[in-house]
């Protein structure tokens, strides 16, 4: 049984959180003004991503807080979930905001409207400095944990995005070419997706339970075996709770005689130095009887073959 405690590292997380939360609090209540007052559709998809990331930081400080709760009664793993949950919910937010941005950017195109650039450019210039220092924070936090990361993406797409109004505002100041807003508003969009894919895959890959993809799980099942006295592997599975917790359990037969604890021990100790699964659960049972065919890892049989470069045999 392993037990970790993870509280100061969720305090720490939750502290920076807060910090981000609270520049771009401030900035999405400037923004929404000036972006009114400039008629900029740039501005305003810029404040429409601000209120996504306003409720994106809440969620994500909720879900550290909550992770930070011991497991208790029928909560046998706590709420470290939450955080999953918090960065699928970031990435879902990011998509719906850049489908928002898309169809007001493609409007504009269209029918542009006036655009007051010196205002654009002001403002902008004002959200990449609080941008910058809100990434700043969460870029110290954890970056193994997705519910940060997926709060790192929303404000670092922010100054993305920011940065490319900027660029709309000067060239819309020095050409008179109202269009360069709805432009800027699609590459703001694109980032959007961009970031909003890479949270919502990792996140479904956790909540379906696939193994993290630097382990393999066949790796795995062939360094158990390598191991002396151990005849058989099968019913292994690894795959990830939260951020930073991967987990592997299996069911593993040995010779008759041998010491089912200390292999286990030694199994224990292999899986955390090579794979960094210092979580395991391993079943460590004496063989009975001739080993049964079936999908697992054994010696003498499909995986003896495969080292030697031939096919396992058919039935």
């Amino acid at each position: 049984m392993h037990t970790h405690d993870h509280a100061p590292l969720h305090d720490a997380d939750r502290r920076l959180l807060l910090g981000a939360l609270a520049l771009i609090a401030a900035l999405m209540a400037g923004e929404i003004v000036a972006g009114i007052l400039a008629g900029s559709l740039a501005l305003l998809a810029d404040a429409g991503h601000l209120i996504s990331d306003v409720a994106a930081l809440s969620f994500a400080v909720a879900a550290a807080t909550m992770a930070a709760r011991p497991a208790q009664g029928r909560w046998t793993y706590g709420f470290r979930r939450l955080e999953i949950l918090s960065a699928q919910a970031n990435g879902l937010a990011l998509a719906l905001v850049g489908i928002w941005i898309v169809y007001g950017a493609i409007r504009r195109l269209v029918s542009p409207s006036e655009v007051h650039g010196g205002i654009v450019l002001v403002v902008a210039l004002t959200g990449i400095a609080v941008n910058l220092a809100a990434t700043a924070l969460l870029a110290r936090a954890s970056r193994e944990s997705l519910n940060v990361r997926g709060a790192f993406v929303h404000v670092a797409t922010d100054l993305a995005a920011f940065a490319g109004t900027a660029i709309a505002g000067g060239l819309i100041l020095a050409t008179g070419w109202n269009r360069f807003d709805p432009i800027a508003g699609l590459l703001v969009a694109s980032l959007m997706f961009w970031g909003a894919s890479g949270l919502l895959r990792e996140s479904m890959q956790i909540f379906l339970e696939v193994a993290p993809e630097n382990i393999e799980p066949d790796e795995v099942g062939r360094a158990l075996l390598d191991e002396p006295d151990v005849v058989e592997v099968h019913d292994l599975h690894v795959w990830t709770l939260t951020s930073g917790f991967p987990i592997v359990s299996a069911h593993v037969l040995v010779g008759a005689g041998v010491d089912c604890h200390a292999i286990r021990e030694r199994l224990e100790e292999k899986l955390a130095k090579s794979f960094g699964l210092d979580h395991s659960t391993l079943q460590v049972e004496h063989v009975h009887g001739p080993v049964q065919i079936g999908p697992s890892f054994r010696r003498r049989s499909a995986l003896s073959l495969q080292r030697r470069g031939q096919s396992p045999p058919t039935r």
